[in-house]
């Protein structure tokens, strides 16, 4: 194949324009493969510098995407008519909801369970969780019956010493070491998963009627979190580009005098997706410190992060005490498992006290699982296969909100991850589009359900976690017909706002 010559372009311009052409005309259809740094310098007698200029150039004109050790692949022409979701104003947090109003988040989200629940669903886009297919099972069936030959008895023995494991403890530690973070074995407390963590801090550093500063959006389950403890959130303006927005929490710093915690997703936050920078996340730490804040980490989505580096996690620039880590293999390892484990700064001795108080002694086995795989060059093998299958998944998931849903759809593809925050377009409603898509046995997240402040009626959650099927497309098609619906109801005004 050769490259037409056009002297006033530089020959990476004019190789990048070749394929570009070729992409235009369907020669080169989305999601093939592209000719690698290798090919493109045989077939085109190129230097190597003007291969990959020539790529670039491809991937910065949203011809073609970079896949991380994999290649470059040609990328929908359409997902590039998405715009980037709108960005929340980080100069002034939300209202503060009061103690009247903020009652009953509990009861709404559980309706909203109870309703998809009791639906038949045929395809869950709503739950942001891996399908069971890509866990390594059969690895941890083979580990699971070595330590039942091991440990015969750890099924029928309870816990002869209250608190966690010593094997656990000190596997923990020592994965931890490797992210910047510096436990030592005993400081490190198994629970049940990141929902039990975040509970036992809220309930370690608050009493009844403090303020607990939470993104916007924000996890539901955290909004539950804080009503059941009869606390009161100050919903906080979330980037889904840096996280959390340090000028709002400032704000909130001076108007709120009861505010005793932060509690933030730095990686992956759910529902936007968003990526804390490191500078981001050494400021946000200082900035706890100097007002006397608990800083609860939940670090459940990091090692879904897709990056050439570990992440760091907040509790990497802690020196003081301040931060309270959260970590679950919920979302990597096993569900089934609903293992995690805790660290918590200068209230971790309170925090143990709790826990006993509350479940007494953590079952043995599942902590025993976790300490023999977590960190293996198994598992590692594992997570680079995970983390590879949920991103063709994701990509799949922006075509396909990119060819069916109406114009004026918005989101920012994150860098990792089971979701999409989708924003939809002006006067769409995603509760209707619930109700709707249930009816039809679709389920999805509706943006409401993750603030309690009356916002994001606008936006919302699909889930990337399910491999794509005939019936996945099926239901993207459907959802992109019933908001081509609601955008046709509109007045014509607002259609044309």
């Amino acid at each position: 194949m050769s490259v037409p010559s056009e002297e006033h372009l530089p020959l990476y311009r004019q190789l990048a324009d070749h394929y570009q052409q070729a992409v235009a005309q369907g020669a080169l259809p989305p999601g093939a493969r592209m000719p690698s740094v290798r090919e493109l310098m045989q077939r085109h007698g190129v230097s190597l510098s003007t291969a990959l200029q020539a790529l670039r150039t491809l991937e910065e004109q949203g011809s073609v995407q970079a896949r991380p050790r994999v290649g470059y692949f040609v990328q929908d022409h359409r997902v590039h008519l998405l715009g980037h979701s709108s960005e929340p104003d980080p100069r002034c947090p939300v209202q503060q909801i009061d103690g009247a109003q903020f009652a009953g988040i509990n009861e709404r989200i559980s309706l909203w369970l109870e309703q998809g629940r009791r639906a038949q669903v045929r395809v869950d886009l709503g739950a942001a969780m891996p399908a069971p297919e890509l866990f390594d099972h059969l690895t941890l069936n083979r580990i699971g019956a070595a330590l039942l030959r091991e440990f015969p008895d750890v099924l029928v023995l309870g816990n002869s010493r209250p608190g966690t494991h010593p094997l656990f403890q000190a596997a923990m530690a020592r994965q931890a070491l490797e992210v910047g973070v510096s436990v030592a074995p005993q400081e490190v407390m198994a629970t049940l998963g990141n929902s039990d963590a975040v509970n036992l801090a809220l309930a370690a550093v608050t009493e009844r009627g403090d303020v607990v500063a939470v993104e916007s959006p924000t996890f539901y389950g955290v909004l539950q979190a804080v009503e059941t403890q009869n606390l009161r959130a100050l919903e906080i303006p979330s980037s889904s580009r840096t996280g959390i927005s340090l000028e709002a929490l400032e704000l909130a710093v001076q108007n709120e005098p009861r505010l005793r915690a932060v509690v933030v997703v730095p990686h992956l936050q759910m529902p936007n997706g968003a990526l804390m920078p490191d500078s981001h996340k050494e400021r946000l730490v200082a900035f706890c410190r100097r007002h006397d804040l608990a800083l609860i980490e939940d670090d459940i989505y990091r090692e879904l992060v897709d990056a050439p580096v570990l992440q760091r996690p907040l509790k990497a620039w802690d020196e003081t005490g301040q931060v309270i880590y959260c970590v679950s293999f919920n979302k990597t390892l096993a569900p089934g498992l609903r293992q995690g484990w805790m660290n918590g700064g200068r209230w971790h001795e309170r925090i143990q006290i709790l826990k006993f108080a509350r479940t007494r002694n953590m079952q043995v086995w599942a902590q025993l699982l976790a300490a023999r795989t977590v960190g293996t060059p198994a598992h590692e093998r594992h997570l680079r296969r995970f983390r590879g299958a949920l991103r063709l998944q994701r990509e799949r998931s922006v075509q396909m909100v990119a060819r069916h849903f109406p114009q004026g759809t918005r989101l920012s593809v994150p860098p990792g991850g089971l979701s999409l925050w989708i924003e939809l377009p002006a006067g769409v409603s995603s509760m209707v589009l619930f109700e709707q898509a249930l009816a039809l046995g679709i389920r999805v997240a509706p943006g409401p359900i993750f603030s309690n402040s009356g916002r994001y009626e606008g936006f919302l959650r699909l889930s990337c976690g399910l491999p794509f099927s005939p019936e996945v497309e099926w239901a993207y098609g459907e959802l992109g017909r019933l908001l081509h619906g609601q955008v046709r109801a509109l007045p014509a005004q607002r259609q044309a706002a």
